[in-house]
């Protein structure tokens, strides 16, 4: 018998169940530039890549196209805006470092001048990278654990936010193959990625600006990611704002058996979790429908007012 039935009793138990607040973790703020994100407004990552062969075929910009990108997704509600030069995976040519800052630094410039409101992030494994955008970027975006072990400090000399990752200590620009973790995929990348926070903190990057990603897909099966995003809460809990980057990603197309173009429904499933569960920052491809996703789960958990609010009233 249930214990929220008719009488005295179950009314009394149904106003304590009532009184109760729902189990939200309240996420760490991500301040930059005297900019506050958190659970009333989780800032949302814009992907524009410079690079001719990015896994998306509508993420692949040339100059011109890469500004009116981000005139659109500027109009759409993106806070920050992160910039790549060179495809994530392993298929493509190999880009040098001077290539990579020859995309990455003109488009920077003229992202800083036109739009001065937006926050700019370079996607890089790669210090030189970093320091030859300085005074340009709000984050360092290092989706490779810190691969070059000099970015970290760079980004504390630049005073930039820093995402720290997860790949299962592959090097740039590999795929996982034959991915096992001994203690389990979360285990690993909470341990991992506490240690890369605690090392930020230790050279002087500061909580609020150091950003955790779990990384999907990076040095992961699909059930290592899906494992990931499940656990969500426990990457909060860390302490530290939490990016989550599932944009069109390969699991969940294999998820869902479908090819990247046709991904915009799993993304957003993984986008109002992720959020649910306190995620900070979303990094995506299809900005204003992320925006909207992110700004209704907020209103849903309570941290954010509904734009209005006249019916019945």
């Amino acid at each position: 018998m249930s214990s929220l039935g008719p009488g005295r009793a179950g009314q009394r138990s149904l106003t304590s169940v009532l009184s109760q607040d729902p189990t939200l973790r309240q996420p760490a703020a991500l301040i930059l530039r005297g900019r506050r994100f958190d659970a009333s407004h989780p800032a949302v990552m814009a992907v524009i890549n410079r690079t001719p062969d990015s896994f998306y075929s509508q993420a692949r910009h040339t100059f011109d196209d890469a500004l009116r990108r981000l005139d659109e997704v500027a109009g759409h509600g993106a806070d920050i805006v992160d910039i790549g030069g060179v495809r994530a995976g392993q298929d493509g040519p190999e880009v040098s470092e001077e290539a990579e800052i020859e995309r990455v630094r003109p488009f920077l410039e003229r992202a800083r001048a036109e739009h001065p409101e937006i926050l700019l992030s370079v996607d890089t494994w790669r210090s030189g990278v970093a320091l030859a955008c300085a005074g340009l970027i709000d984050v360092v975006n290092d989706t490779w654990a810190g691969a070059d072990s000099e970015l970290a400090g760079v980004a504390a000399r630049l005073e930039a936010g820093h995402v720290v990752s997860h790949t299962g200590g592959l090097p740039p620009r590999t795929d996982p193959h034959h991915v096992h973790y001994e203690r389990g995929v979360v285990a690993d990348a909470l341990t991992e990625l506490a240690r890369s926070a605690t090392h930020d903190r230790e050279i002087g990057i500061p909580a609020e600006r150091i950003i955790i990603d779990p990384t999907l897909d990076f040095g992961k099966t699909t059930a290592d990611s899906l494992a990931c995003l499940r656990r969500t809460d426990l990457f909060v809990d860390l302490g530290y704002p939490v990016l989550v980057a599932a944009s069109r990603k390969d699991f969940v197309g294999e998820t869902l058996d479908l090819p990247v173009d046709d991904r915009l429904e799993g993304t957003l499933a993984a986008v109002a979790v992720s959020v649910w569960m306190g995620a900070t920052v979303i990094r995506a491809h299809d900005v204003r429908a992320t925006r909207r996703v992110a700004d209704m789960v907020s209103s849903i958990r309570g941290d954010r007012p509904p734009a209005r609010s006249q019916r019945g009233v």
